[in-house]
């Protein structure tokens, strides 16, 4: 797997993770709304973390910083 996901893109979806985690377990998204949430906020992690978001990848979309070639 190439990585195609930048640092800032990284952070806000750990952010928005975190967010939609404490609006499930504090009660205020509930239902199956909010196992669909809980479930997306999940894999919004494990892409943070390996770098790589599988969506990404047929559309041609990368936000990593270009390095220069020398």
């Amino acid at each position: 797997m190439k990585k195609n996901m930048g640092s800032a893109d990284r952070i806000i979806r750990v952010i928005i993770a975190a967010i939609i985690g404490f609006l499930y377990f504090s009660g205020t998204i509930t239902g199956t709304v909010g196992v669909i949430l809980l479930a997306l906020s999940v894999v919004f992690v494990l892409t943070s973390l390996v770098s790589f978001c599988p969506l990404y990848a047929p559309l041609g979309i990368s936000t990593c910083a270009v390095k220069d070639k020398k």
